[in-house]
């Protein structure tokens, strides 16, 4: 057990063990109901050989799994084992570039890299799944497939049709909607498909300068494509001689472009013109009559993505400083007559989630984590029909995404749980800690023999 930190610094951390525990030690009860399996993906070390990576979302990834039967869960933990994890631990050195780190490379394997999809797949981001398959995604094109049960490493399922995809894929009938950027000399934003049978492009869209986009939102006739002023020039990163983040520049002056695509004929439908601002997540997106609604967690600008830089988070833990920049739930209401936005609550909110049933229909709860003081410390439940919220908070807890889980008979939005890994820094070790969605009253903790590295996104399967 790692009990060499007492703040949020444990979590920035490396995690060496990969374990199978049986049975965990509850405090507590699980709700009868709850059977299933939690899996998470998130950085494990930001060490390389003698390199340092620079970034929180540069760390190489390591699977978790939470199983969830009859009142009790097992847990297991391994390495991806990636391309990108077998040359760090081989070799000894960086082969591939991360989101702010890169490797020495010449001016030819830059352009293979950017132009020939000869890129990372250190799946860190997100676990999607795919028919009755599992895999882990990053903002890469090649995502890595595992085993559900004993979390082997079992290839690459298929590849996006770009160098840049997001690791926050849509759902329908059994397929993965997502989109991609094209990088070249006539970039393009590609939607495509993925089903058990292969992968389809719906839709290509030219793009000169392509914008920054961790996610996109979906509707029942619409792709949302929200453009913010964060953009590149595919040619300029050739030869900077920078890692990827470091490529992008913030125009405020372009403003955030809203485009609507067609889900069926693949074409433009309308575009629109917002004030700047910058968002990880989408939230939920669905359709209001002949208005399109869109859910973020916005922030005024893009300085987060340095406020994520390992030293400067080490820094402000250290000093138990608040440095994190803050984001709120925004809501966009794109009307034949014009777009506009607003705030919703004053309550800070990121990694969000809702309640899976809602997706593309309107939504009234959104989950997600908040910060009180330094570091991701609290959980938020955002009421976004009288921007009310609740919070659970604890000293020494720091919890990562909440993920809905609806009781199946349930009458309400919010009759489930929440599942979180959260980091016990006084007790040195993670938990997983399950709250009652409406309420967020504790039911119940499954104590994790080490501690958990601070991590993004999972998915839960029922089982």
């Amino acid at each position: 057990m790692v009990t060499a930190h007492t703040t949020a610094e444990l979590g920035l951390t490396a995690l060496d063990d990969e374990i199978t525990v049986d049975e965990l030690p509850i405090e507590g009860e699980i709700p009868s109901w709850l059977s299933g399996n939690l899996l998470r993906t998130g950085p494990a070390t930001w060490d390389v050989g003698s390199t340092a990576l620079r970034h929180w979302f540069d760390g190489l990834a390591m699977l978790h799994s939470f199983t969830v039967a009859d009142g009790t869960v097992s847990y297991a933990n391994k390495y991806l084992d990636s391309q990108t994890y077998r040359s760090a631990t081989k070799a000894g050195k960086l082969a591939y570039g991360q989101f702010a780190t890169d490797p020495c490379r010449s001016i030819f394997q830059r352009i293979q890299s950017v132009f020939s999809g000869a890129s990372t797949d250190n799946a860190n981001v997100n676990i999607a799944q795919l028919g009755e398959r599992f895999v882990a995604l990053t903002e890469s094109s090649i995502p890595v497939e595992f085993d559900q049960r004993t979390l082997d490493t079992a290839g690459v399922p298929y590849r996006a049709p770009g160098q840049i995809t997001t690791a926050h894929p849509h759902y329908e009938s059994g397929a993965m909607l997502n989109y991609a950027a094209k990088l070249g000399p006539r970039s393009s934003y590609r939607f495509y498909r993925v089903d058990e049978s292969g992968i389809e492009v719906l839709s290509s869209i030219p793009v000169r300068h392509p914008s920054y986009m961790h996610s996109f939102g979906m509707t029942e006739n619409w792709f949302v494509l929200v453009e913010f002023p964060l953009v590149v020039e595919p040619s300029a990163m050739v030869l900077s001689g920078k890692p990827f983040i470091e490529n992008y520049r913030w125009e405020p002056e372009r403003g955030t472009r809203v485009t609507l695509v067609d889900r069926r004929s693949g074409e433009v439908g309308a575009r629109y013109s917002l004030e700047p601002f910058f968002a990880f997540h989408h939230v939920n997106a669905y359709e209001d009559g002949s208005d399109v609604v869109v859910d973020l967690c916005a922030y005024p600008d893009a300085r987060i993505i340095q406020d994520l830089y390992l030293d400067r988070i080490h820094e402000a833990m250290r000093d138990d400083a608040r440095h994190l920049q803050r984001s709120y739930l925004k809501r966009l209401r794109l009307t034949e007559n014009g777009a506009s936005s607003e705030q919703i609550g004053d309550a800070t909110i990121e990694l969000p989630r809702i309640n899976g049933r809602r997706a593309r229909q309107p939504h009234r709860y959104v989950w997600g984590t908040g910060t009180r003081h330094g570091w991701i410390d609290e959980i938020v439940r955002l009421d976004t029909a009288d921007g009310s919220s609740r919070t659970w908070h604890e000293p020494g807890q720091y919890p990562g995404e909440p993920v809905f889980v609806s009781n199946p008979e349930a009458t309400r939005e919010d009759d489930g749980v929440l599942l979180s890994v959260a980091l016990d820094t006084r007790g040195g070790h993670s938990t997983l800690l399950i709250l009652d969605a409406e309420t967020l009253r504790p039911l119940a903790r499954a104590a994790v023999p080490h501690h958990i590295p601070h991590h993004f996104h999972g998915q839960f399967s029922r089982t």
